[in-house]
């Protein structure tokens, strides 16, 4: 099963539902992107992925076109704007799901507060995306 993860930066709420997805069976193709792809995974981002467990320090923002040749089973955006500026895509795409999530690189305060935004989006990623992969007949998987 091929699974494409899309948001705008691809530097937070994409790449943790890559990592998340990704650590709930490793047989999933599982790819994320960006419609305005961000240089680097944001900081944040992979301090508090480590905290659950996930590695994801190998990923690197990629943008949407690298993707719309190929066939997908599902491409899920996690963010409006990407929902809303999605493009066409060349391959099959067998369903698209929209899941939208705060962006927690747009959250601002206290470093203690920044922190505390970015796992709470992070365990709402997580529980979203495991209650989907769940969901789904075995047989998909």
């Amino acid at each position: 099963m091929k699974v494409l993860i899309l948001c705008t930066g691809n530097s937070c709420r994409s790449q943790m539902a890559h990592g998340f997805l990704q650590s709930f069976d490793k047989n999933l193709v599982v790819r994320s992107a960006g419609t305005e792809p961000a240089e680097r995974v944001n900081p944040t981002t992979l301090i508090v992925m480590k905290e659950a467990g996930i590695d994801i320090s190998n990923h690197t923002p990629a943008p949407v076109d690298k993707y719309l040749d190929e066939a997908w089973d599902y491409v899920i955006t996690v963010c409006d704007h990407a929902n809303e500026t999605c493009p066409a895509f060349n391959g099959e795409v067998k369903q698209r799901l929209h899941y939208s999530f705060e962006d927690p690189a747009a959250v601002t305060g206290t470093e203690d507060y920044i922190l505390d935004r970015f796992r709470k989006i992070r365990d709402q990623i997580r529980e979203k995306f495991y209650g989907w992969y769940v969901s789904k007949p075995p047989k998909e998987f």
